[in-house]
């Protein structure tokens, strides 16, 4: 089995940063494209950030310019770096990797907290 752990959520003020990780760990061959998604309360889950196992980014609108998303192919991590903080990014961000292991199969963390308020 596969397990994705975030951390380095919290409460941060406005135009606060916060770094986000994700550490995947079991049985893993490789891991292709990772990506941060998140979800406000009565809202549905939305695509943050995402990044190919080559490196290559793609970020939702309403991030561009504030978060960067990278990796640790080494360390099977992925970041997200949030700056500029808003209030509107008040979320529970989860981690989403496609992990081959035999076959390609794809995992969800278990979220982290981000609360942006003064």
């Amino acid at each position: 089995q596969v397990q994705l752990v975030e951390s380095g959520g919290g409460l941060v003020q406005p135009g606060g940063s916060l770094r986000l990780s994700c550490a995947a760990s079991g049985s893993i061959s490789s891991i292709g494209a990772m990506r941060w998604y998140r979800q406000a309360p009565g809202k549905q889950r939305d695509l943050v950030a995402a990044i190919t196992s080559g490196g290559s980014t793609d970020y939702a609108d309403s991030v561009k310019g504030r978060f960067t998303i990278s990796r640790d192919n080494a360390k099977n991590t992925v970041y997200l770096q949030m700056n500029s903080l808003k209030p509107e990014d008040t979320a529970v961000y989860y981690c989403n990797a496609d992990v081959v292991y035999l076959w390609l199969r794809n995992f969800w963390g278990q979220g982290t907290q981000v609360t942006v308020s003064s």
